[in-house]
């Protein structure tokens, strides 16, 4: 499975590690993802999620 939020969409970022002398080589930001499962009111069952965390947070914060 990819690293992609599955509640907010979120992919790995491209930029840059810039050392003392000012040289650039790419890097990969990647997404802080979590396995979780989240209780769906709608199924009345556990779903397995891959999240992010800023997307867990966010969770929360509505209910």
């Amino acid at each position: 499975m990819s690293k992609i939020c599955q509640i907010t969409g979120k992919k790995a970022n491209n930029g840059y590690n810039i050392s003392h002398s000012h040289m650039r080589t790419k890097k990969k930001q990647n997404v802080n993802l979590q396995n979780r499962k989240i209780w769906s009111s709608s199924r009345n069952c556990w779903i397995k999620v891959k999240i992010s965390t800023k997307g867990l947070k966010s969770l929360y914060k509505i209910y």
